[in-house]
Formats: structure tokens, sequence, C-alpha cells
């Protein structure tokens, strides 16, 4: 009993969280010592307890330092017993010296043994009313609970924080402490600590597990086995340094002027200055307001320095710098458009500047006319809502053409790959960098992995010929078994890597070449030696044609090759009826030039008899809502190319009077497709993006998983008329 009160004296001197619940009388804490009658009760049972540790006997190290004497005396008699074989007469002498010494030691043990454990014993409890004083005055709010909730008892820090109200259950006052967060599995001891708000102050809860003994009056509370602990740690001003530390953190922005010199074009030569001057102080009084360092780099850039706690406010307010610079006019024809790139959360300063011209380069290659906001890993964009403007010039063609037959020159091979479930843009763009390997003699390989029917036709041109190779066409797995660092991979009409032929090839060579006409997203190819993103271009198609002009000085292109390339234009521009340009129509002339025809290539894209009844039923079947969409569901049983069909089928639906985007749902591999279209003043790229996909802003589409029709189209319209009432769209 002593060694149990001394190892409860010991326990109690620890000044830890766990030390301090488990000391903690739980007679004091049910409340049952306030009236007369308790205290007396309490009194009584602690003189029981004082007397019966009386009576208790020593052990452990206690115990061993009273009998050390004794066990000293005993260790004499060997050398008591050396004296008496030597002499006997100083071993008698030695043997009485002993014994008296033995008799004393056990004497003063028993004699001193009462006195030592009474002054042992009032120091403890001396030495625990103190303790509960110093736990009752803790700074540290900590109370008791039961598993339930019912509050039991708290310290003096505690009631004050509860302002002393009079409450049951703890939840009655914290909200967030309810019976879920007190259960403990029976292995855990600790629950992970949770962050709580209380009177405009934050507290960091921790919650212990107490376990109760029988002998401390359990039995009045029926049912329980644990009580719970509760520590409130006041974080209310380490939480407000933290914020206001990120707050100050010091982000990089980039601002580009999209269209500087169109601009200036459009205007007469005397308000050219006039015009700079208005948009520059657009943009430093804009970024003025949010206490902002804004350096001109060039004409038409800026570098501008901000706190991250404005960036917030930028994006709640939709970057309005945006519309607010293209309302500048002063007699110019054309609307100036400004793209931002802004870094956020970089470890260094140096990331952020890097994080904000990969922003930009987002930005522009998405067409311009918004901001984009790069934290880390996620990406944020805003605006994107006008159509892209065409530039008539071709110097950029020109040179990514120099820039692709350089690269391909030292290469040993090339893979050409486009998207899954090929198109006939596709198609057309990789038969067109075909042509270009075998201008500068060197061999190429086409991946395609299924074959629609949308391409077939197309594609038995080049099978049934004798002019190409039997292995220009090669499926995934032969591809990556000839890929090497000496092979080159040119990528069409795709610029995720998720969505190409074979994603897994990518990894295998150093040299890859991104063509595409779809605006960037998110996951764009990375570490591309060649990228020419052109979200103006009407299709790949297009950008390949114009390429091939510069590719290699009298390039011949087949008959065969040329239709191809013009019905991927053909298909992507709806019979050039949208995202059609000047430089469209030129390379429509020039892939005229060198042979395609447009009757063979029209005979050869005509619809089946059940591909034209299945587009008859779903235009019969369509629906509208919010006025100014239409929806349809294209059927997917025995059609070859359901997803192509869709899309046709969504072009069909623009014809209709009113109807300002349309929008086509197609069950496929288990998959809803939906195409989206529009007539150029809504789009719907940005609404497809907020369900995983991209496009274009008058053409786009996306892949939904894991969900019915019935439910892709109840999504769709909630996204719709939500992007709708927030004006994003």
């Amino acid at each position: 009993m002593i060694e149990d009160n001394k190892n409860k004296i010991k326990t109690e001197n620890k000044t830890d969280k766990n030390t301090v619940s488990n000391n903690i009388d739980i007679r004091n804490i049910t409340g049952k010592n306030t009236d007369g009658k308790n205290v007396e009760k309490s009194k009584n049972k602690k003189k029981r307890n004082r007397k019966n540790l009386m009576h208790s006997r020593l052990h452990g190290h206690t115990a061993f330092y009273f009998k050390l004497p004794m066990y000293f005396a005993i260790l004499l008699l060997p050398v008591v017993i050396w004296t008496y074989s030597n002499d006997v007469q100083a071993g008698f002498v030695l043997s009485i010296a002993v014994t008296f010494y033995l008799i004393f030691s056990i004497g003063f043990f028993y004699y001193s043994r009462n006195r030592y454990l009474q002054e042992l014993v009032d120091f403890a409890m001396d030495y625990t009313q103190v303790q509960k004083k110093l736990i009752k005055g803790l700074e540290l709010p900590y109370g008791l609970v039961d598993k339930n909730g019912k509050f039991l008892w708290g310290n003096t820090a505690l009631n004050e924080i509860c302002e002393g109200s009079s409450f049951k259950n703890i939840s009655e006052v914290f909200p967030e402490i309810n019976k879920e967060s007190l259960e403990f599995k029976e292995d855990e001891k600790e629950k992970p600590f949770s962050y709580m708000t209380y009177n405009s102050r934050t507290y960091r809860v921790e919650f212990n597990r107490i376990n109760v003994d029988e002998d401390f009056g359990s039995e009045n509370r029926e049912n329980e086995d644990y009580l719970v602990a509760i520590y409130l740690f006041d974080e209310t001003e380490i939480k407000r340094l933290t914020k206001e530390n990120i707050e100050q953190k010091m982000v990089a922005g980039l601002i580009y002027i999209d269209n500087y010199d169109d601009a200036l074009e459009s205007v007469e030569d005397v308000r050219r200055s006039l015009l700079i001057a208005l948009i520059d102080r657009k943009i430093n009084k804009y970024f003025s307001a949010y206490d902002a360092v804004i350096k001109k780099l060039e004409k038409d850039k800026y570098f501008i320095v901000i706190k991250q706690k404005y960036v917030s406010v930028l994006q709640s307010n939709k970057f309005s710098i945006l519309d607010e610079v293209k309302a500048v006019n002063i007699g110019n024809e054309m609307a100036v458009t400004i793209s931002i790139g802004l870094g956020v959360n970089g470890e260094e300063y140096a990331q952020n500047c890097e994080y904000s011209r990969v922003a930009i380069d987002l930005a522009l290659g998405r067409g311009g006319d918004q901001a984009v906001v790069k934290d880390g890993e996620k990406i944020y964009f805003y605006g994107g809502k006008s159509k892209q403007v065409e530039k008539n010039t071709r110097v950029k063609a020109r040179v990514k053409a120099h820039a692709l037959r350089e690269l391909l020159e030292t290469k040993d091979k090339v893979l050409i790959m486009g998207h899954k479930i090929g198109d006939i843009d596709s198609l057309g763009s990789a038969i067109g960098i075909y042509r270009a390997t075998q201008a500068i003699n060197k061999p190429a390989h086409i991946i395609i992995n299924e074959v629609t029917s949308s391409i077939r036709p197309m594609l038995d041109l080049f099978l049934e010929s004798d002019e190409y190779d039997e292995d220009m066409f090669i499926k995934s797995e032969e591809a990556m078994e000839i890929v090497d660092n000496a092979t080159a991979i040119v990528v069409v009409d795709v610029s995720r890597p998720s969505y190409v032929e074979c994603p897994e090839i990518l990894s295998k060579s150093k040299d890859i070449v991104v063509l595409d006409h779809h605006r960037r997203s998110s996951d764009t190819i990375e570490n591309a030696s060649l990228s020419y993103i052109e979200p103006y271009a009407s299709s790949a198609s297009e950008m390949v044609a114009e390429i091939l002009q510069y590719f290699y000085d009298g390039i011949k292109i087949r008959p065969v090759e040329a239709d191809a390339m013009y019905g991927g234009i053909m298909i992507d521009t709806n019979n050039f009826a949208n995202k059609t340009g000047v430089r469209t129509f030129e390379a429509a002339a020039f892939l005229r030039k060198c042979g395609a025809d447009v009757t063979r290539v029209r005979k050869l894209f005509r619809d089946s008899f059940d591909d034209y009844k299945a587009k008859a039923k779903a235009i019969g079947s369509a629906e509208t809502f919010n006025d100014i969409y239409a929806m349809a569901v294209c059927p997917s049983e025995g059609i070859e190319s359901p997803t192509v069909l869709g899309a046709q089928i969504a072009n069909e639906l623009l014809n209709i009077r009113g109807i300002r985007a349309t929008f086509v749902l197609t069950e496929h591999n288990n998959k809803i497709y939906v195409s989206a279209r529009s007539m150029g003043d809504l789009n719907v790229q940005l609404i497809m993006e907020r369900l995983g996909g991209g496009g274009h802003l008058d053409t786009a589409g996306t892949q939904l998983e894991n969900v019915s029709i019935s439910e892709a189209k109840n999504i769709l319209k909630e996204v719709v008329t939500k992007m709708q009432d927030e004006k994003e769209i």
C-alpha cells in the first residue's frame, strides 16, 4: 500500500494533461461534497484512508532503505565466523557488537516506521490539496464530460470561457463537440485535435480518454466505462498571425495586351498615343487600388507584384479589369483585350515568377482575354468569354515549320498520333505530318487503335493504295515496341496527355511535338520540344496545311492527302459555316491546288441510312431549357460511331431559331459523351470545363463516367443554369 501511495504521489507530481486528468477526485467532480453532509462524509473517508495507510507494509525502495542496516548486520556474519577461526576472544567480542547492532537496527526500524508513514501520508494529503488548487486555477481551460457529453466538472478558466453559464451538456456551449466526437475506439487513448470558434476566439480542442475504476464511484453512472478530458488551447493570435503572414506574401503577375498592334492599326495615328495612355491608366488605376507595384516591361507587357490577400478579392470580382480594358474606345474598330497570369503560393518568390509565366502562357494559349491563377498545382481560369481574333500574319506558322523540320531531321523515325476515337481532322492532320516526313525521307507511322465510321472511308483509300507502306498505320502495342530515344513523337489535334491514342508512349521519348487548335487546359502535355497551339485556327488540318507550305520548298502533296486535310477543315467548320477566317479559306485554296476535290470529299462523308434515321430521331426528341438551350440524346444502339453522330446532331440543332447553344448526350463504352455547340456568342468551352472537358468557344465536349443519361442531363442543366445566373457564360 505504501508503495502504491508513493507511486501515486509521483504520478501527481507530473504536470502534463494526462496526469492532471487522472488525479481529479471523481467525488469532487460530481459535486457531491457541496453540502455539509457530504463534506463530513468525505472527511471521515479520508481519515479511514489515513488509518489504512498507517497499517500498511512498506514495499520497494522505501522498505529497502529502512532494512539496509539489518542487511548490513547479516553481511557481517561471515566476518565474525572468520574472526572466530583465528582468535576466539576477538570473535566473541565482535559477535557481541554485531548482535547489539542488529537489535538496534530492528528496534529502530519498528519504532520509526509508524512515524515515517504518518509524515508520508500527511505530506501526500497536503500535496494533493495543493495540486487540486493548482488544477482549479490552471490557465489552460480544462474539463471533464462523460461519453455522452454530459458536463461533470470544469476549472476556473473553462468556466470563464463559458461565462458562468449553467448547462448540462457540453454541446450546449460548443455545438462542434457532439457525441460522435467523444467516441473512442478500444485501443485509442487520444483523438486527433480539431478547431472550433466560440465568442470570436479560435480554440484547438483535444480529447483524452480516462478510464474509471470501480473504486471511484462509477456505480453512480450506469453503463459508463470512461470519461473524456477536454482541453481548449486558445490559438486565436496564432491563427491571426499565420493568416497575416500568408496575406503579406508577394504574388508575381504578368499582364499582356493580346492585340496591341492590331488595335493600334484600327485607330487614327493621332489617337494611338491616347489609346495607349488610356490602357496604361486603366491597368495602373485598377491594380494601384490593391497596393500593387506595376512595372511596364515592354510596350504591351507589364509585371506586377501584389500581396496575396488581394488575390481573393480579384478572384471574387472575376478580374473586372478584363472588361474595363475592353470598354476603352476612342474610335478604334477593334476592342483591346488583355491576358493576366498570377503565380501564388510558390516556395520562393522565383517560383511565383515561374508560376506567373506558366499562367500567362495558358491564358494566351486559350485565346487571351482572360486571367489565369496558378496556385501550386491548382489552376483557376477567369474570363475568356470573347471570341478569339484571327491573326492575319503567317510568321509564326513559318517559324514553327522550320523548327519542326530541324527537329525531325535529327531523328531516325517519327510516330504520329491524334486523339482517341479519332475524327477526320485528327486523321487529316496526321496525314499532313506524314507527308512532311516523307519529304525529308524519314520513316513514319500513324498510331490508330479504333477505326470509326467517320474515318473508315478515308482510311480505306490509303490502305488500298500501293503507294503507301503497309505499316503506315499501326496500333499502340506496335508503337511501344519500336519507340526509342531516336524517335520523334508528333501529337496532332489534341494537347491533353490523357486523350491521345497512346499516353504511355509520351514518356518514352524526349522529343515531342504538339500541334493543336483547341484551347489549352491545365493538364497540357508538358516538356514538349515544340508546341504550336493556336485556338483561333479552325482545325488542326488548317494548321498543318500552313506548315506544309513552309516546311519544304516544292513539297508535293498527293490528291488523296489533300482530300484528307480538306475534309478535316470541312468537318470542323461545319462546311465552312463556323469558326472560319481568312486563313481558313487560304488553306483550303492551297489544298485545292494540290488536288483536293470538294465533291469527292463530300461523297466520302455522307451518312448511312441508319445514321440518318438516328439523327432524325434525336432531333425529333430534342428539348429546350432556359429558352436558349437545346438538348438531345443520340441513340447509340446499332450506330458504329455514335459520338461523331452526336456532334453532327449538335450542329444541326443550331439551325433552330432562338437557340444559342446545343448539347447532345451519347452513351458509348460505358461513358456519357457530351457534344456542345454554339453560334459563337456563348462560350460552351467554359461549360464543358466545369464538367472536366474543354474545346473551343463554340465547339466543345466532355465525358462523364458512372452516371446515367438522365443523371447527366440533370447535371448539365444545373451547371448551365448556375453559370448563367453567375454571368460566367
